[in-house]
């Protein structure tokens, strides 16, 4: 801790949770579409804090080091003793760190980026376009809430960008007189402890919320302050020791469209040794079983909901099967699920698309990072079953002990802000759910990015023809190149057709995750060419080599839509950084996942014939409406278990708080 931090008086300090009626469910619906509508004005809004800035800029520069760190007290202090800082304060803090980074880190703030601190400081989101410096931006926002005695948990993506924004920050909050801390995967419970007790603690989204919802179960249904207060007084092991963090004051979340609104879809879920019934030969019969039964006769496959249905003929079939077996085929409800599940297993989840094998064991990817997800797992035995399928050793089946979703995590800050450089297409629902504003902040230098028009093939092999001959072209004169594609097992398609063209080329997907860094710095090399999986999140700066600028900067190839919109964002915005050149461009087919009638996602066979024979024009069409179906129904999804986490939490009421 510093000498600045004062004992915060919450021992777990955490904003209550409301209930809204159907009405209050309306009104804010109502007034998201308004609120979302205000983005560039809001940005607007804010520019009052430049001037505030300036003011103390040219003093706190004349100001030895001695002088400038009794001024960064005096601020601090000032800071601790007003209420939701009064934006005098705030633009004499930020100037203060502004000095502080350029004499430590040899980098100054941006007006932009003051802009972009100054909406986070006052909870909103900024909308900032990749490559605008998000990470020092970061700086002023938890510089300040430091300086007020608030502690704040800088939110990543990864481990790797938590440790490297962490040191590289370090020895700007360390002349602040602020102490920081790092949350990663594998910490045992006195580090973690150790790096929330910091006033700044970078971590990833994951590790926060775990580490939440293993406090909860420390402490069990107690949440109010006095009765662990109380508890310290004659326990001689307080429950309030056991807890790792020290409340949720103040989340600054990176990435935020990724965290808030991507991962809602999913809750999650610490669990504990499970059943231990459902063993490899269930799971073997069941996967036997799921094989004999025939779509559409036996079964449905709702691609929409990633469901299986059960026909009429296809539970008469599962009961014949079960007869003349024991354990969970004896019950009705338990036979179902396990059909249901294998079925699951074999069509609904994909090899190199939703999970890849590493070491002989499964992995589960981050479909929007394409990163491996190591400690996660399906639960209700479908792990299992997908294990099964691939020939892979069997874990232990898992039950839930406590689960919580990140839209109510989130929602229990006091106070939740963030940035990322694609906030804007999700503003409305944002709004809905966290009730937080979205700002977009101006680029420092105009966008030189050029955008040529899509080009749209039949077939997938069309397509692969002609992204070869383009890169290929871009390659011929020096220009690097970065080719986007959608999965793991499309990295490898487009890897093997560069390699049969004799392009030489680098892969970044889920399973060269640990040389991600490397690989993203050296994408902008003249004559590079680089394979990705989604880049969303990835947080990686891309420098232009020697030479590269004059040669049209980097130019990025999309070779699938993704579900969002925004993640292609992501992917276009990798190029023509803080104004350099830079072109993107997308090379996509017919026959692409997201525009396959039988992922129920998007077209009809009939639409896509017509899209066909209607020309470049309407197979455009066709690709935007996939995308903007497959949008709406993420957002049906994550509405659907907001509601249903409201309704758990009505109807368990009686029990204590429901994770």
């Amino acid at each position: 801790m510093s000498d600045l931090a004062l004992p915060m008086q919450r021992i777990c300090a955490e904003r209550a949770e409301t209930r809204e009626g159907a009405l209050e469910r309306f009104a804010r619906s109502t007034q998201s579409h308004w609120v979302a509508a205000r983005g560039t004005r809001r940005a607007q809004n804010l520019r009052r804090i430049l001037p505030l800035v300036e003011q103390h800029t040219q003093t706190f520069r004349d100001m030895s080091e001695e002088a400038l760190k009794a001024a960064t007290r005096d601020i601090a202090m000032r800071l601790r003793g007003a209420p939701d800082f009064p934006d005098p304060l705030t633009g004499r803090a930020f100037a203060a760190i502004r000095e502080w980074s350029g004499r430590v880190l040899g980098k100054r703030h941006f007006d932009v980026q003051i802009l972009g601190a100054f909406a986070m400081v006052k909870g909103m989101l900024a909308e900032m376009a990749t490559g605008e410096g998000k990470t020092l931006t970061a700086t002023l926002v938890a510089g300040t809430a430091g300086l007020a005695g608030l502690p704040i948990h800088v939110v990543t993506v990864n481990d790797y960008l938590a440790r490297r924004d962490a040191e590289l920050m370090g020895p700007l909050y360390a002349a602040l007189g602020l102490s920081v801390g790092v949350v990663v995967g594998g910490q045992s419970f006195e580090e973690r402890q150790s790096a929330y007790a910091r006033d700044i603690a970078y971590c990833t989204n994951k590790d926060l919320a775990f580490d939440y919802l293993r406090d909860r179960m420390a402490i069990g249904q107690t949440v109010g302050d006095f009765e662990l207060k109380l508890e310290r007084l004659y326990a001689s092991a307080p429950r309030a020791d056991r807890l790792r963090m020290r409340g949720l004051h103040f989340a600054l979340v990176d990435e935020a469209d990724s965290v808030l609104v991507d991962e809602a879809r999913t809750p999650l879920i610490i669990s504990g040794a499970g059943d231990a019934t459902l063993d490899e030969t269930t799971v073997s019969e069941a996967l036997e079983l799921s094989r004999r039964l025939a779509i559409e006769e036996d079964f449905i496959v709702s691609a929409e909901d990633r469901r299986v249905f059960l026909t009429e003929q296809g539970q008469q079939r599962v009961e014949a099967f079960s007869r003349e077996r024991a354990g969970h085929w004896r019950s009705m409800v338990s036979r179902e699920e396990l059909a249901r599940q294998a079925l699951a297993a074999l069509h609904l989840f994909h090899k190199d698309e939703h999970y890849v094998i590493a070491d002989g064991k499964l992995r589960i990817v981050d479909e929007y990072t394409g990163r491996i997800m190591p400690d996660r797992q399906w639960s209700d035995g479908l792990h299992q079953m997908i294990e099964r399928k691939e020939n892979c050793a069997l874990s232990e089946r898992r039950e839930t002990l406590a689960r919580i979703t990140y839209q109510r995590f989130f929602r229990r800050y006091r106070r939740l802000a963030g940035m990322s450089g694609t906030l804007q297409p999700v503003a409305s629902e944002i709004w809905r759910v966290y009730r937080v504003a979205v700002a977009t902040i101006p680029t420092a230098k105009p966008v030189r990015r050029l955008h040529r028009p899509d080009v749209i093939c039949a077939t997938s092999q069309e397509k692969w023809d002609r992204v070869i001959e383009r890169v290929s072209a871009l390659n011929a004169k020096g220009a690097p190149v970065l080719i986007g594609t959608r999965s793991v097992a499309s990295s490898r398609v487009a890897s093997e057709k560069l390699a049969a063209a004799g392009l030489a080329h680098c892969v970044l997907n889920a399973v060269q995750d640990q040389r991600e860094a490397e690989i993203v710095a050296q994408a902008g090399e003249r004559g590079r060419i680089t394979v990705a999986t989604n880049m969303a999140g990835r947080g990686a700066d891309i420098h232009l080599g020697e030479g590269v600028a004059e040669l049209g900067g980097l130019h990025v190839v999309m070779t699938e839509r993704h579900d969002a919109r925004r993640i292609d964002l992501q992917l276009a915005g990798r190029a023509g950084r803080q104004g350099e050149p830079g072109a993107f461009e997308a090379i996509l087919s017919l026959e692409d996942p997201l525009m396959d009638p039988d992922n129920g996602l998007a077209l009809s066979g009939f639409a896509k014939r017509l899209a066909r024979l209607a020309g470049p024009w309407a197979a455009r069409g066709a690709a935007d409406y996939a995308q903007r179906r497959a949008e709406r129904l993420h957002a049906r999804m994550r509405a659907d278990l907001l509601r249903s986490d409201a309704w758990r939490s009505k109807t368990l009421a009686f029990s204590g708080r429901p994770e």
